[in-house]
């Protein structure tokens, strides 16, 4: 599994016009990225990780301050473009996989006491975000 995670002031995702998440003060907005191997412990572990990772100001954390987290599924992650001029998926999930397992990660941060906004799985999104700093890291389990 595989999850960039931005540390943001506020940040928001649309489907068709229509805003399914948004966040606001501090906190982060992850995309989230599954590969073949991934199973619903390394889900666990994702959360548990982006829920205490001290990247926000101060050096907390999401459970530190209670602050949001945007968790947005993007497949994206695992495309490999050094050959040719297009990305291949092949390192991504299928949806019937990468699905369950994006919704395990927001569901184990919520049963951590995480307050998580989504975007809509498979759906084309527009991302919007203020990233602060910036600082962005790479997230791999």
């Amino acid at each position: 599994m595989r999850a960039v995670a931005q540390r943001v002031t506020e940040a928001a995702v649309t489907v068709g016009g229509e805003t399914v998440g948004r966040i606001t003060g501090s906190g982060l907005c992850v995309l989230v990225g599954v590969t073949h191997d991934d199973t619903s412990a390394k889900a666990g572990l994702l959360a548990r990780k982006l829920w205490s990772l001290r990247i926000l100001p101060d050096e907390r954390s999401c459970s530190d301050i209670d602050a949001p987290l945007l968790v947005i599924s993007q497949f994206t992650l695992y495309g490999d473009p050094r050959k040719g001029r297009r990305p291949t998926w092949n390192a991504a999930a299928p949806g019937d996989v990468a699905e369950p397992l994006v919704d395990e990660v927001v569901a184990r941060l919520r049963d951590l006491g995480a307050h998580v906004e989504t975007g809509r799985f498979g759906a084309d999104m527009k991302v919007s975000l203020v990233n602060d700093g910036p600082f962005t890291v790479i997230v791999e389990v």
